[in-house]
């Protein structure tokens, strides 16, 4: 049984991430990751890089992880509550601005603030892979399959449910 007040929380928590998640909320990884596992302790760093891979095969928005993460954490009640705070907020936000954007598409403003967005949204979700591979990665065999599969990610036209595939074969034939 989850404590009652967990799931209002975790909605905090995604309500202020939602307003930060400039490159969408896998951009958000490492300061979900830092509040839930090393502040909070609410799950181990595998176990919040399983939930991200579940959320990252299924169908659907990227950002399912946050309800698998809002689950785990306060039951059916968080995941609700994750889910709204993360996707309202930051919904909102993104209409109002590129609504605004719309109506002056020649603006210098609007060039300066894309120019500067992209090397953040950049750097941001280089952060979250680096996140998760250190919670995933503990040998050498690991790292080699890691580095295949951003490889082949990046300049291959595989399809990554064949490489989270290939990832499970290697963790059974590895024992990992």
């Amino acid at each position: 049984m989850h404590d009652e007040s967990l799931w209002l929380e975790i909605a905090w928590l995604c309500l202020l991430i939602s307003l930060m998640a400039i490159g969408g909320a896998n951009a958000m990884v490492p300061e979900i990751h830092r509040y839930v596992i090393e502040q909070r302790g609410w799950m181990r760093g595998d176990e919040f890089a399983a939930l991200f891979a579940i959320a990252q095969a299924s169908p659907g928005p990227n950002v399912l992880f946050i309800t698998l993460i809002g689950w785990k954490v306060a039951g059916w009640p968080g995941a609700v509550a994750s889910t709204v705070a993360m996707c309202g907020p930051s919904s909102t936000l993104a209409l109002a601005a590129g609504r605004t954007m719309a109506r002056n598409p020649q603006s210098r403003w609007r060039r300066v603030i894309k120019s500067g967005l992209a090397p953040l949204t950049i750097g941001l979700i280089l952060a979250a892979g680096w996140v998760l591979t250190r919670n995933t990665v503990h040998s050498w065999a690991d790292a080699a399959l890691c580095a295949v599969a951003v490889a082949a990610s990046l300049h291959g036209r595989i399809n990554p449910v064949w490489l989270i595939g290939l990832g499970a074969a290697a963790g059974v034939v590895w024992g990992g």
